[in-house]
């Protein structure tokens, strides 16, 4: 983004805070009550005043997003496998050296390099030794939370556009306009704007309908074509995959921006409209609406505003490795989760209580918070990783269970 325009989008920003300040200072007071002319008495009557005294409702500030917790908390933690857990841990570690709280981190990073990895009880030891558990707390003072499943889908696609290939994966377009609005308010931590210039004013940008209704504006962005437009939907909500061309080859794609549109959920507007029953609105039954009823596709599809737009990533080992997540690491199968980066520091190990997917059954393990997503929001919420390919999009599409969270943080790391 330009300097101009950077500019013109900060005083966008200013004079649209400006404006709801005026219009919160602009309400009239309601105007008094007169009395109208009376040939008999020359005052209004006083209304009688209550006598019972009215007992203000106190209001509770809202709970501390971390809790002081003991070991003893955790349910399952003496019984999991810290072993499957360990290199997605390295990973973090190999993240945290270029973030600022790296000091905080190091001494423990630097003794887990000398730790036998496939030691699950001397593992437990350094993380009890090196580590404090904190209980995650929604602000209502509740500890259990929502936690659905995502995964790297494979879609098949081409490097030019046939009858069967004919979605477009697109990338960046160049008019997407996005600033970090801590710049212009350092309050707004972590809050992003994503508009375009129209003359010399910054409006939101295309919903996905217009995008797709303006496809021939893109023909220089278009990364891929896939052949469905179901897969390409759910690619986007994932926010990585694999593409494998005509002659065999796999080529990776991950996220590189959004048009800055809230995600609004499909299932959900099947639901409301009769379509589906609550506890049908999985990934698989989507998918099965949207085979059996094509014509209706496209409409239902852009009632989610949203657009993700992708970029191609190159492997950097042998391609076997996870998707990069947020915090600059490839994910870990089963043990990667994506969690609001506001009340869970990227990087730190969490410890997760739920239940496998549509099921009772428990599932306690140690996670890593390597990475976000749009819809996860809130203190106790997550979004585990279940690895890549057509068993793992089974578990993550029928996930939506409720649990618990337990952050670990070296010492001095948890908020005051």
């Amino acid at each position: 983004m330009s300097k101009s325009q950077t500019r013109q989008l900060s005083l966008f920003v200013v004079t649209l805070i400006g404006s709801l300040l005026a219009a919160c200072s602009s309400v009239r007071e309601p105007a008094p009550v007169v009395c109208p002319a009376c040939a008999v008495c020359q005052q209004c009557p006083v209304p009688a005043v209550p006598t019972t005294p009215v007992t203000p409702v106190a209001t509770q500030p809202p709970a501390k997003p971390m809790q002081a917790a003991r070991w003893s908390d955790l349910p399952g933690w003496a019984e999991d496998d810290l072993v499957a857990a360990w290199p997605a841990f390295l990973l973090s570690c190999r993240g945290l050296t270029s973030k600022p709280q790296w000091p905080l981190w190091r001494a423990a990073c630097d003794e887990a390099k000398g730790l036998a990895a496939n030691d699950s009880g001397a593992l437990r030891r350094f993380f009890e030794s090196r580590f404090e558990p904190f209980l995650l707390t929604n602000p209502d003072a509740t500890t259990s939370g929502l936690v659905t499943g995502y995964y790297e889908p494979l879609l098949r696609g081409s490097r030019t556009r046939t009858a069967t290939y004919s979605q477009p994966v697109l990338g960046v377009p160049p008019d997407l306009l996005t600033i970090e609005l801590s710049d212009v308010l350092p309050d707004l931590k972590n809050m992003r704007l994503r508009g375009r210039l129209q003359g010399n004013k910054v409006i939101p940008y295309y919903s996905r309908a217009d995008i797709v209704g303006r496809e021939k504006d893109y023909p220089d962005r278009v990364l891929l074509w896939v052949d469905d437009a179901v897969e390409l939907f759910f690619l986007q909500i994932q926010g990585s995959g694999r593409v494998k061309l005509p002659d065999g080859k796999l080529v990776r794609i991950g996220y590189a921006d959004q048009n800055g549109h809230p995600y609004q959920s499909v299932g959900r507007v099947l639901i409301d409209r009769g379509e589906l029953k609550p506890d049908q609105a999985s990934m698989q039954s989507i998918q099965a609406w949207a085979r059996a009823n094509p014509a209706k596709l496209d409409e239902l599809l852009n009632t989610n505003p949203s657009y993700v737009f992708f970029r191609e990533v190159q492997p950097k080992t042998n391609g076997n490795e996870g998707p990069q997540g947020a915090l600059g690491v490839p994910l870990t199968g089963e043990r990667s989760i994506a969690v609001d980066p506001r009340s869970v520091p990227l990087g730190a190990p969490v410890f997760l209580s739920t239940t496998q997917p549509n099921s009772s059954v428990p599932l306690r393990r140690l996670m890593l918070a390597q990475d976000t997503g749009g819809a996860i929001r809130g203190v106790v919420r997550a979004d585990f990783f279940w690895g890549f390919g057509a068993e793992a999009g089974a578990l993550a599409g029928r996930m939506k269970q409720q649990g618990q969270m337990w952050v670990l943080l070296p010492p001095g790391a948890a908020p005051k």
